[in-house]
């Protein structure tokens, strides 16, 4: 079992940025996909990048060029960089872990075994 801890929401002004992490404890799959994933009142949650030991990454249309997503495996942390930030990015942010390295359908949730707790950011 994977333990996974959010962190680094906020509130902030469109154009602003933060920086969320994503701390993993327990049976940890050094290497494995781990993404980011957002999710809004009625909506679904949105798959926002993905990444692997592997040297695989990938964005959402709407996060390129924003967002970096990045990795530490031998602190078993996960980071999202987020800059110039629109009201629209406003969500719940959640990492996932998955039991297998990422592939095309890495913005799937149905494809990540655990889940943190989320983290608000909000986009004013």
């Amino acid at each position: 079992h994977v333990q996974l801890v959010e962190s680094g929401g906020g509130s902030v002004q469109a154009g602003g940025g933060l920086r969320l992490s994503c701390a993993a404890a327990g049976n940890t799959y050094s290497g494995y996909c781990m993404a980011w994933f957002r999710e809004t009142p009625g909506k679904e949650r949105e798959g926002v990048a993905a990444i692997d030991s592997d040297g695989y990454i990938r964005y959402a249309d709407s996060v390129k060029g924003r967002f970096t997503i990045s990795r530490a495996d031998r602190k078993n942390a996960m980071y999202l960089q987020m800059n110039s930030l629109k009201p629209e990015d406003t969500a719940v942010y959640y990492c996932g872990v998955s039991l297998a390295y990422c592939d095309g359908y890495y913005d799937r949730p149905s494809g990540y075994n655990f889940w943190g707790q989320g983290t608000q950011v909000t986009v004013s």
